[in-house]
């Protein structure tokens, strides 16, 4: 493995949450076309369903694997209008733009739902959620981000599943951002339905999403669906039926997204995976450090997967203008989406390695200077 990516003039670097940078072996695997019926499509499905519940530790006995078209978005809507129950209410433990959006679908789909928040630099308290479940006994489920990609904070999501588990209520994870990166055992962490996406840390592009749900729930939900598109119980029998999408299916998006389990496997499987972006994380953190660039969240609360920094107090400092000349340096970062603070983001996950990184913060120090701000940045 190379400590440096190779790609085409036109192809910049996607230092963001996803879509991300994949590899050029993903994007050929794209070069194919295969009708949804065909035999070595239907082939394709079930690998991919199968490698799924291997990463999450458990297999088809216990838990489905259910692809569904559509963005990360739309699966975390499908859980809540396939496996909530009319008299059921939802707790969303907050600490993030996802969670808010995720109470918002679940209002508008008309169920019932409460919220605990935080401070977006700050964990999901596992003793407050305990304490909530205890004095609501209307809760029947409970949902948190793993990764809060809106600062990049992460949340104990095995400590919340048992906590979740003995108050006898169903867990509900949104591991958009953690899954195939950071080791996750959906048994032992309690989590009843996992929801995930192509195009982040396995490194596939968009088209779809994917559940992992506890089978005896997800057969009990039949008929339940307020969506006939989401309907995940349905489509997991069309699956399980004939192997087929109930609808047309991203065909090229799933035969990219094989061949990047392919790739993760090769690379170590999780932890390998994990241990890269790590790396890329540290060497991010100790450039921005030596910059003056100061971390939104404590290092003691932030992933390996994205990282928030506030903007520096030197007046000649624009986002839009950074921005905007970074991306002229071939590098493409994200904006910031905290509530709190003015803030951007950098994301360290896809198929980037350390001397990507490296680069990224020499085009970072070069546009500082073109934008007449002097380093180490004065934060005082």
């Amino acid at each position: 493995m190379t400590d440096s990516i190779v790609t085409p003039a036109h192809d910049k670097p996607l230092f963001t949450p996803g879509p991300l940078t994949t590899s050029a072996t993903v994007k050929q695997a794209m070069l194919r076309d295969l009708g949804s019926r065909d035999g070595a499509f239907i082939a394709v499905v079930q690998s991919i369903r199968d490698g799924l519940l291997r990463l999450a530790c458990t297999d088809a006995s216990r838990y489905a694997a259910i692809p569904l078209q559509g963005s990360g978005t739309y699966a975390l809507e499908a859980v809540v209008a396939s496996l909530i129950s009319a008299d059921g209410k939802l707790l969303v433990l907050v600490n993030g733009a996802y969670g808010r959006r995720l109470a918002t679908i679940a209002e508008r789909l008309g169920v019932a739902v409460a919220s605990v928040r935080w401070r977006e630099d700050e964990p999901v308290d596992p003793d407050a959620a305990a304490r909530v479940l205890q004095d609501d006994p209307a809760i029947t489920h409970v949902s948190a981000c793993h990764c809060e990609t809106t600062s990049g904070v992460m949340n104990p999501v095995g400590a919340i599943g048992r906590v979740v588990r003995d108050a006898g209520r169903r867990f509900f994870v949104d591991a958009m951002s953690s899954f195939g990166a950071v080791p996750m055992d959906v048994e032992s962490d309690a989590i009843d339905y996992l929801v995930s996406s192509a195009n982040k840390c396995i490194e596939g592009v968009p088209g779809f999403s994917f559940v992992l749900s506890r089978l005896d729930d997800l057969l009990a939900g039949a008929g339940r669906s307020r969506s006939t598109c989401l309907d995940l119980t349905a489509q997991y029998k069309g699956l399980e039926g004939n192997g087929q999408f109930r609808f047309t299916p991203p065909t090229h998006a799933m035969l990219a997204f094989h061949q990047a389990l392919r790739e993760l496997e090769a690379e170590g499987g999780v932890a390998g995976r994990g241990e890269r972006y790590r790396r890329n994380h540290e060497m991010l953190t100790r450039g921005m450090a030596r910059m003056g660039f100061e971390a939104y969240v404590p290092e003691v609360h932030q992933s390996y997967i994205i990282t928030t920094y506030l903007y520096p107090k030197d007046p000649a400092f624009a986002f839009e203008d950074f921005y905007d000349r970074l991306n002229g340096h071939g590098y493409v970062i994200y904006p910031g989406k905290v509530t709190e603070a003015d803030c951007f983001r950098i994301g360290t996950i896809g198929r980037l390695f350390p001397g990507d990184v490296l680069a990224l913060l020499s085009a970072i120090a070069d546009v500082l200077e073109d934008m007449g701000i002097g380093l180490p940045l004065n934060q005082e």
